[in-house]
């Protein structure tokens, strides 16, 4: 069932541009930082650098069809950079940015067919967070992310990431549902891994701040 983000005074930009979706994954921490450093390190946070022993293992496993190509001589993927910052750099195909509100939430969006064996990503150069709202092409599937900080008592921050999808033709639509019945765990375990990644920056950047506490 398409649910609808509730709206409230404090409306986020993911609920602006991805009001209605099908699927939703909400993961939360506690930074034992301020606000501040929190979203210093949110800001400088680089993908590339979120590892875990789970994450490392399938992206070996994923990654074997292409050393093998590489051997048999044949072409293959192109490596994954060696940065992903998650903001300030180059855009990841499909993605692009819905926009941030200074110590509050970073969004993005990406428009794929992301529920195939190999990804297909839209050209979304020269896209609008406005025209990501409106797009509706058929047999596509729309995703927003979001980062997203609050106070939590008067030196920590609470540090909210969440990944909304929405696949409006019916065909697509049952694809992607059988899909993510396979990789919402592992989604969960990628973005579990990203808050700590966030979350430990934060923390070390806390420290340089108030080196006497």
């Amino acid at each position: 069932m398409t649910r609808t983000a509730p709206s409230t005074p404090a409306a986020m930009l993911i609920d602006r541009y991805l009001p209605r979706y099908d699927t939703t994954i909400v993961e939360h921490t506690v930074a034992e930082s301020d606000l501040a450093a929190t979203w210093q390190a949110l800001c400088a946070l680089d993908l590339a650098r979120v590892h875990s022993p789970v994450m490392d293992a399938a992206m070996a496993v994923r990654g074997l069809p292409d050393r093998l190509a590489r051997l048999a001589g044949r072409p293959a993927s192109p490596a994954p950079p060696a940065q992903l910052p998650l903001r300030g750099g180059p855009s990841l195909p499909g993605w692009l940015s819905l926009g941030e509100v200074a110590e509050h939430e970073i969004a993005l969006g990406a428009v794929g067919r992301f529920w195939q064996p190999v990804i297909e990503w839209y050209d979304v150069t020269g896209m609008t967070p406005e025209g990501f709202a409106a797009f509706a092409e058929p047999d596509w599937g729309k995703i927003a992310a979001n980062f997203s900080l609050r106070p939590y008592g008067t030196s920590r921050t609470l540090v909210s990431y969440e990944a909304r999808t929405l696949v409006t033709e019916q065909d697509s639509a049952r694809r992607f549902a059988r899909y993510w019945t396979l990789v919402r765990p592992f989604v969960g375990h990628i973005m579990r891994a990203t808050l700590a990644t966030v979350t430990a920056d934060a923390v070390r950047r806390g420290r340089v701040a108030s080196p006497g506490s």
